[in-house]
């Protein structure tokens, strides 16, 4: 096998690479033989099918499948061979007509040089679940169920108002004809602020014109920026009414017997396993702010950087279309990205870079208990953990994320570290 190796860059290289022929025709013949033996074609009998039907029915397919395996390998050969580690995935494309000859560019991971994680200074969260914290989930599962019923009294906090509006921007009116009718949650944020204030203390009928400076960023591009005079009419105030703690409350969540005690140890569960999430990814964070420091300087692969910026506008595009947004970013978009692709990238390198140079690996326990804890939160665990076990894409997804973590917590215990203790609610506020 013939290989070289050129700079394209500092991180870039263009590597070219001749296959084995006698390997690949090795691999043909072998692969006609195995089929010649278990084929079954109409008008011949099992294993006695000629070589030649074999070759025309099936020699171009397992020429290309045994050229891409051949390439794959070869490739990953010559890769080990130059002792050269790679930075993404290499474009490979043929050097000329024949199917032997190949070219590969590629990136490779800068040197970091001396990676010293004992000079990190790093805070740990800690953090734990109160009964405080349960009363509080106990009481948002109340409001997520909580009923209303009209009343003859002025809103308040809390109350649901039906309205009709209609504003004036200028010379504009919104709508043109008519009024917008709407409801909204005084204190939820629903409407602008202004709007659900002036609500408090009206009742049933009452009628009341305001102005409202709405900020230039407003959804809303007839209203953004301008000083607008609102006009509100309320048609319906609502209170709520919550739900009691009783069996039949307490059934409802799944907790078959309605016992409290056992409603309170469920919720304590749920609630640990988010607060340990929440805190493993503010140490992930807390770690990628420290390496970002202290290796900012460091070139990073700008093909894989920009790959990671198009990759995080292709998330934020789709998350928007989820959502009903029918968004068309315009070209060069992903240069909005472009920083926080190279932070990531940069900790993602680091974090590889750490695990090879001290020989970590992936326990497939944690692996285990990753995945159960993961699926504990749909209604059918035992349905996604067989989806992951099915899954190579998702289980390979997974295992990243794991070894990702083991090696977060490698490098959090080797660092300068000290402890800072946080509520529940600040532990999990993102």
């Amino acid at each position: 096998m013939t290989v070289s190796v050129e700079s394209t860059g500092s991180l870039g290289r263009r590597m070219s690479f001749t296959l084995p022929a006698e390997r690949l025709d090795t691999h043909i013949g072998g692969r006609l033989r195995e089929l010649s033996r278990t084929v079954r074609i109409k008008g011949f009998r099992p294993g006695k099918v000629p070589p030649k039907v074999i070759e025309q029915r099936f020699g171009k397919q397992v020429r290309a499948e045994a050229l891409d395996g051949l390439l794959r390998e070869t490739f990953d050969s010559a890769v080990r061979d130059q002792s050269l580690q790679l930075a993404g995935n290499p474009r490979l494309e043929p050097a000329g007509e024949g199917e032997l000859e190949w070219v590969a560019t590629f990136e490779v991971v800068p040197d970091f040089g001396d990676i010293d994680v004992a000079k990190l200074s790093v805070i740990r969260h800690t953090s734990e679940v109160t009964d405080a914290d349960i009363d509080q989930m106990i009481e948002n599962l109340r409001l997520q169920r909580r009923t209303f019923q009209p009343v003859e009294r002025a809103a308040a906090e809390g109350d649901r108002v039906a309205l009709e509006t209609w504003s004036q921007a200028g010379d504009e009116r919104l709508p043109t004809e008519g009024v917008e009718t709407g409801a909204t949650l005084i204190g939820s944020g629903v409407m602008f602020a202004d709007i659900e204030q002036a609500l408090v203390g009206m009742a049933k009928g009452d009628e009341k014109e305001i102005t409202v400076n709405f900020p230039a960023a407003w959804r809303v591009p007839q209203l953004a920026g301008k000083s607008v005079q609102v006009h509100l009419k309320v048609t319906d105030v609502s209170e709520s009414v919550l739900p009691p703690v009783d069996k039949e409350f307490i059934k409802s969540f799944g907790v078959k017997a309605g016992d409290e005690t056992q409603f309170r140890a469920d919720i304590r569960t749920n609630l640990e396993r988010e607060l340990k999430g929440a805190l493993a990814n503010r140490l992930r964070r807390e770690v990628g702010e420290q390496l970002i420091a202290a290796y900012a300087s460091v070139e990073m692969p700008e093909r894989l950087v920009e790959n990671e910026a198009r990759a995080m506008l292709g998330q934020q595009v789709e998350q928007a279309r989820r959502q009903g947004q029918n968004v068309q970013p315009p070209e060069g978009a992903h240069e909005g990205f472009m920083d926080a692709a190279r932070k990531r990238v940069l900790v993602g390198l680091l974090v590889g870079e750490v695990a090879r140079r001290n020989d970590l690996r992936l326990d497939p326990k944690r692996v285990q208990e990753t995945m159960r804890l993961i699926a504990s939160t749909y209604e059918e665990p035992e349905q996604v953990i067989e989806l992951y076990r099915n899954d190579p894409q998702m289980m390979s997804g997974l295992q990243s994320r794991v070894m990702e973590e083991q090696v977060i917590d490698w490098i959090a215990e080797r660092a300068q570290h000290t402890e800072q203790a946080l509520s529940f609610q600040d532990a999990i506020r993102q």
